[in-house]
């Protein structure tokens, strides 16, 4: 399956801090369905999320570079074809992470223990190419977009310097523009909550990027916050980025993405995490997705589909709280054009005056919103609904509130 080439959702301006925005979106979309982004661990033994989403990335998979290639020269390509395949038959644009380094191919086998020895070490470069070049020789027909590293401000993921990864990703770009002029070259991604390890990768990345002329199309991070953290805390670190990609001068055409984004995940330090569930997952998973058309994250990826695991505050299952926000907030954003202004009640206007649709929500307390003129019907994040008179005054809180004249694809708790 070759994917359609989708437009892009317009970055929005930063504000001049990291409190918020200063001043209101302008217009822009429709939003994409590959903006509704999710990993899927299993997607090789064919789990199937059966939510609307747009686009999968094959990370945590069993398919990363040293279990693909487990010695020079031979490959077990299994794995990897029934990822892809699967994705394909569910329809959705693949984003394929190309790191980490296989032991043989490691410059330092004792740096880095996952998913193998010297995952974090430097490979020898002669080997990544040739990687590089085998993947993209079989599966330019399917890969829409190849992210370089993972997490490769961690030295979980890389030990490597911002230089040394900032050559693969040259390489990496030459040989897939080379294969497939289409496809999408997407920049290691950082964590940005651990601070200290962001600032000494990110800008130093970003910097080494420059040098060579932005051999990438898309910047990435990965934008989780504090384990006792929400989403409020998300666009903190959101505009860290963006603010940091200014600085660096990346092209103001080159998109950004979030690949990896859940919450309560324990740390940093000592910081606990949380189980967050009910109403609560609906409304921090339909603020994240709203939150990226706010503040100018083109794509993000939900981390992960699957049971409840201990290290994830936000289980995403069928029939989950959180599972049934990103289906409704997904159902509300699909191909909607918009305008979205900033302010102590954030509104997304996705209609027009005669048949009108609003999503309205308040980051950190509360406020009041006057309900559209012709609106009829008030639905939360949580499938929930009620009538609505025009004109009256309604309190918004954290959960978002989409008013309209009739559903749209609502998912709720009964499964209607």
């Amino acid at each position: 399956m070759r994917r359609a080439l989708i437009a892009a959702v317009a970055s929005l301006s930063l504000g001049l801090g990291v409190a918020g925005l200063a001043a209101p979106a302008m217009a822009a979309g429709p939003v994409p369905g590959t903006q509704f982004g999710m990993h899927v661990p299993t997607i090789s033994q064919g789990s199937d999320p059966v939510i609307p989403y747009g686009a999968i990335r094959l990370w945590d998979s069993g398919i990363s570079w040293g279990q693909i290639q487990k010695s020079k020269g031979e490959f077990w390509w299994t794995g990897m074809d029934q990822a892809i395949g699967n994705a394909n038959k569910q329809g959705v644009q693949i984003l394929y992470v190309l790191g980490s380094t296989p032991t043989w191919a490691a410059t330092n086998k004792k740096q880095g223990t996952y998913p193998n020895k010297g995952a974090a070490s430097m490979p020898d470069l002669a080997a990544w190419k040739t990687w590089v070049s085998a993947v993209v020789a079989r599966y330019s027909d399917s890969i829409e977009s190849y992210q370089i590293w993972n997490e490769a401000n961690l030295s979980t993921f890389w030990q490597g310097t911002p230089k040394q990864m900032a050559q693969l990703t040259q390489a990496a770009a030459q040989i897939i523009r080379a294969g497939d002029p289409t496809a999408k070259i997407v920049a290691a991604s950082s964590t940005v909550r651990l601070q200290s390890a962001y600032k000494k990768f990110f800008p130093a990345y970003m910097k080494e990027l420059k040098k060579l002329g932005w051999p990438v199309d898309v910047i990435s991070a990965h934008t989780y916050p504090a384990g006792n953290g929400g989403p409020a805390e998300r666009a903190v670190n959101i505009i860290r980025v963006k603010a940091d990609m200014v600085k660096a001068g990346v092209p103001s055409s080159k998109p950004f993405w979030d690949t990896e984004i859940n919450y309560g995940i324990k740390g940093p330090g000592s910081t606990p995490g949380q189980t967050i569930s009910g109403p609560d997952a609906a409304s921090d998973v339909a603020r994240t997705y709203l939150d990226n058309i706010l503040l100018g994250v083109d794509r993000a990826y939900w981390y992960f589909w699957g049971p409840a695991n201990s290290l994830l505050g936000i289980t995403m299952q069928s029939g989950t709280t959180g599972a049934i926000g990103y289906q409704n907030v997904s159902s509300w954003l699909k191909n909607a054009y918009y305008t979205c202004t900033p302010g102590a009640v954030n509104v997304c206007q996705l209609g027009d005056y005669a048949k009108p649709e609003v999503v309205v929500w308040s980051a950190k307390s509360s406020g009041t919103f006057k309900v559209p003129v012709n609106a009829t019907l008030q639905c939360d994040a949580l499938g929930t609904c009620s009538n609505v008179s025009a004109g009256a005054t309604v309190t918004i809180g954290n959960m978002p509130l989409w008013f309209g004249t009739s559903p749209k694809n609502i998912a709720n708790q009964s499964g209607s």
